[in-house]
């Protein structure tokens, strides 16, 4: 730093500044920097320079305790009365601008911060499950910290005689008692297993950072900008460390069979409820099946039975129809009684086939249904056609009755017939539905007379 004025018994002219490059808080002395009895004596007129990102403070004893003068940068002027109030009221106005003061003079870095490094040295860490073998750890890491608000730092600390080399052995001793708290509890508060520590720097880093934190804010009055928990060493070669490496090896094999033998009793309680489970669905699904066999085999007998019955009935119906054609309803000795045709005989007998015809129809349908109600589509409409003999009429027939007629020799070409959608009554011959029943049934030509 540059001399303005000769020291001397009134004070020296100086250039008071800070031109270190990394600092936290650093002490201004006259001159060539040696401590001397009188180094604290300012004359007014010397020149002040404080960088943006800096505050000077001016320390003045008192005996009420001290006070101080701040200066923050950016600053470059000369001491004068006005720059300093606090000064100017201790000193007054006799004194202005004569007589040299006395003030420590401290610059505060508050734009930068300042790294620390910290070494723990041995200290023993129990593991819960086996207290009888401690384990050596040693840590190791750096922290950086920055002043944030310089008048908190300042009343905590008052910057009277302050020495940044013992605030920093402050400082460094409070991280090794807290990481030393951390670590040594972290296996029983947190579960981190002893010997896996020097594995868990992460975790064991963000236990002791907020920590810290705190602790700097109220002891130090400091920001904690940062905290790098660099290493956690376990002595390896101590015998305490062998042998928990034994015992909890040996505890971790004994865990891993105990938990396979309940995964094992889990898996077969598992596989028997499943196998119960399916033994018992497999059960009540073959007594449906069985059920429903059986009931289907009853309707199959029933429906069997019940055509049987009615089959029974009808055949014996159909075998008097022929007859039906010579039923006689008190006209044959009008007609001669020479056994012809009657044409009432021929339709009561048609009518009562028809009908007999119609109660099969319906009675094959419904037990069709019944015997297989999912599988047979509906009966496909048939058509029915009505008769007309001699100008009586009977029906409805269907065509397999119309078959029935015409093979038992009732149905002719002159005879005439109608169905649903027809306009008028036509002869059976002109119906091109209904001819094939003539062709069919046509008896062969007879043979020629004999010679």
């Amino acid at each position: 730093m540059s001399l303005f004025g000769k020291k001397n018994e009134g004070g020296v002219l100086d250039v008071i500044r800070c031109d270190e490059p990394t600092y936290l808080v650093w002490k201004w002395r006259p001159g060539d920097g040696a401590a001397t009895r009188k180094e604290n004596a300012i004359r007014w007129g010397s020149s002040l320079r404080v960088k943006d990102g800096e505050v000077a403070v001016f320390v003045y004893k008192q005996e009420s305790g001290a006070v101080q003068d701040f200066i923050e940068g950016p600053f470059d002027d000369t001491l004068r009365t006005a720059n300093f109030p606090v000064l100017s009221n201790i000193l007054g106005m006799a004194y202005a601008g004569d007589s040299p003061f006395q003030a420590e003079v401290y610059f505060i870095n508050l734009a930068g911060n300042i790294k620390i490094d910290f070494r723990v040295p041995y200290f023993d860490v129990f593991d819960p499950r086996a207290l009888d073998f401690p384990v050596r750890m040693a840590a190791g890491g750096s922290l950086r910290m920055n002043i944030t608000d310089y008048r908190a730092f300042i009343r905590l600390h008052r910057l009277v005689n302050f020495e940044i080399s013992a605030f920093a052995d402050l400082v460094r001793d409070a991280v090794v008692r807290r990481v030393k708290q951390v670590v040594a509890n972290a296996p029983a508060e947190h579960g981190l297993p002893v010997l896996q520590l020097e594995r868990k720097l992460a975790e064991v880093n963000d236990l002791i950072t907020p920590q810290l934190s705190q602790v700097f804010q109220e002891q130090f009055g400091v920001n904690l900008h940062s905290f790098d928990l660099s290493s956690i060493e376990p002595n390896k070669d101590s015998e305490e460390y062998r042998q928990l490496r034994a015992v909890t090896a040996d505890l971790e094999t004994a865990m891993r069979q105990k938990q396979n033998e309940i995964n094992m009793r889990n898996l077969e309680a598992t596989q028997a409820i499943n196998a119960e489970n399916m033994s018992e669905t497999l059960r009540i699904q073959r007594e449906q099946a069985e059920r429903l066999a059986a009931l289907q085999t009853q309707q199959q007998y029933l429906g069997a039975h019940q055509i049987n019955q009615q089959t029974a009935v009808l055949t014996a119906a159909a075998e008097n129809l022929g007859s039906m054609g010579q039923v006689d309803l008190g006209g044959s000795s009008q007609g001669g009684g020479d056994g012809g045709l009657n044409p009432a005989g021929m339709m009561m007998g048609m009518a009562l086939g028809g009908a007999m015809g119609g109660q099969m129809a319906n009675m094959m349908g419904t037990m069709g249904q019944q015997m297989n109600p999912a599988n047979m589509p509906p009966p496909p409409p048939q058509a029915l056609y009505h008769v007309s003999v001699n100008g009586q009429n009977s029906g409805p027939f269907n065509m397999a009755q119309l078959q029935q007629l015409a093979a038992a020799g009732q149905l002719h070409a002159g005879v005439h017939v109608w169905k649903a959608g027809m306009s008028q009554w036509e002869l059976l011959a002109n119906v091109a539905e209904l001819a094939p029943l003539l062709q069919q049934f046509t008896p062969p030509p007879p043979p020629p007379p004999a010679p």
